[in-house]
């Protein structure tokens, strides 16, 4: 019986996550329009609403009774189930959440986040090849070759900050950042981070999954009405999770403060203040940047830490 009751209660539990996950990216798209607008020297949305706090109500609402389109020549089973999945996978990452109660707060965390994180690969794919476009697979080609590349690099930070904490609990990055943030320690490798996050949400200045001058809307350009809300969703809930994670590995995440909710909102400021100030970037420097910068900067810093670590043990235990 007591078994029973504990799944009902983390069912509850994730539900109600889920849920401000979704409300709070409903906000962040407010927060968007809003910070583009007094970047761009005008209002914003203000009309829906008191201030346009219903505006994300609306837009949802607006999105999901548009007509549904229904592309002749497309993969239609893979066509309707790619956005779903996309969106799916994005939920499931929140499931990771650090929360000290009856969530799926389990010791291999950041193992969990590199494999479900990988996966969101194989729905841009799918999406882009079942709409039988040449702009969409065009867009999810050049979607999946930066997530690859970017993903390579983020994988190696993460095992630097791994190996500083020697464990791939989330918990025990909150433990060891208690007098001490990450940051400080690893200036660079955070620098880093945050750049290939950028990259893995596909944000300006590395937005060349969609980029509209060449490929009208990337990966997306066939979906419209729930299929186009969803991929949306995801997105953004990308944002929201990576910004999460920055706070977690590197600003001294601690969840039972409200300062980490404060530091939330201003690193997820910082996605939208660089899409509202920075070019897109060209695609082949995009690889460079991967490749011949990154790549080799964080296995320098990975050897360092490796070594950092072993010569504490052998020297100092």
């Amino acid at each position: 019986m007591l078994i029973i009751k504990d799944f009902i209660m983390i069912f509850f539990s994730m539900l109600i996550l889920i849920l401000g996950v979704l409300i709070g990216v409903a906000f962040l798209t407010l927060l968007e329009r809003k910070v583009l607008g007094y970047i761009q020297i005008r209002k914003g949305p203000n009309k829906v609403g008191f201030m346009g706090l219903l505006q994300p109500f609306g837009d949802a609402i607006k999105l999901f009774t548009k007509e549904q389109t229904f592309p002749m020549y497309s993969n239609f089973s893979i066509y309707y189930v790619s956005p779903v999945m996309n969106f799916f996978i994005a939920l499931l990452l929140w499931m990771m959440m650090p929360f000290l109660s009856v969530y799926l707060n389990f010791n291999l965390s950041l193992l969990f986040f590199l494999s479900v994180s990988s996966l969101g690969v194989y729905t841009v794919m799918l999406a882009g090849w079942s709409s039988n476009s040449s702009y969409a697979l065009l867009g999810s080609l050049r979607a999946i070759a930066q997530t690859i590349s970017y993903e390579v690099s983020l994988s190696l930070i993460l095992m630097s900050f791994i190996f500083l904490i020697l464990s791939v609990n989330l918990v025990d990055l909150m433990i060891f950042q208690d007098n001490c943030w990450f940051i400080f320690m690893c200036l660079p490798l955070s620098l880093m981070w945050v750049v290939s996050a950028l990259a893995e949400t596909n944000r300006t200045p590395f937005d060349f999954a969609e980029g509209e001058s060449e490929l009208v809307s990337g990966f997306n350009v066939e979906y419209g009405s729930g299929s186009f809300a969803l991929i949306f969703l995801a997105e953004y809930a990308s944002i929201l999770f990576m910004s999460m994670m920055c706070v977690m590995l590197f600003l001294g995440a601690n969840l039972n403060s409200f300062t980490f909710f404060i530091k939330l909102v201003l690193v997820s400021f910082f996605w939208i203040w660089v899409r509202g100030t920075l070019p897109r970037f060209r695609y082949d420097k995009l690889m460079y940047l991967a490749w011949k910068s990154f790549l080799s900067c964080s296995l320098n810093y990975l050897i360092y830490f490796f070594l950092f670590k072993v010569f504490l043990f052998v020297f100092l235990i």
